[in-house]
């Protein structure tokens, strides 16, 4: 029995096996309490299908299960990011740059923990936003959630 628990031990688990069917596991996202879920988020170039989620579901389901990985009765549920796709690496944020995002912060930062702007630059340790006219950069190891703002990325592969 290997109960992983968090969403990061969860997404060093299943991240080799979505990436050996030729997808990109862009988050895990784990809900407990009274309706406990596993969300998958995939994604690749071209866009995702409903086989392709159905196909990672398939695969996954089982490893999850013998290996114990959720402690408890959970539904999985595997989906594309998106419109509002989720920005998880540095990469996520290299893609849309010029586009506007939401960051939440874990904690309070220049006096706040929500920021919604255009994504102006994209640094090793940072995601910069233009916020009313003036520059705010973003700790990526500070953020709790990182969104895309329903922007259409024509010509993007994400």
């Amino acid at each position: 029995m290997r109960v992983l628990g968090d969403a990061a031990g969860l997404r060093r688990f299943i991240e080799p096996e979505v990436e050996g069917m030729g997808f990109e596991l862009v988050m895990v996202h784990l809900i407990t309490g009274g309706d406990r879920r596993l969300q998958v988020f995939i994604d690749a170039v071209g866009g995702i299908t409903l086989s392709d989620c159905e196909a990672v579901s398939r695969r996954l389901s089982p490893l999850l299960d013998v290996e114990d990985a959720v402690q408890g009765e959970y539904s999985l549920e595997v989906s594309s990011p998106g419109i509002d796709r989720p920005l998880v690496k540095p990469k996520h944020f290299q893609d849309v740059l010029g586009e506007r995002v939401k960051i939440r912060m874990k904690a309070q930062y220049h006096g706040r923990r929500l920021f919604d702007g255009c994504l102006t630059e994209v640094r090793d340790d940072a995601a910069v936003l233009e916020i009313d006219g003036s520059d705010c950069a973003l700790p990526y190891a500070g953020m709790e959630r990182a969104n895309l703002v329903g922007a259409t990325l024509a010509g993007a592969s994400l």
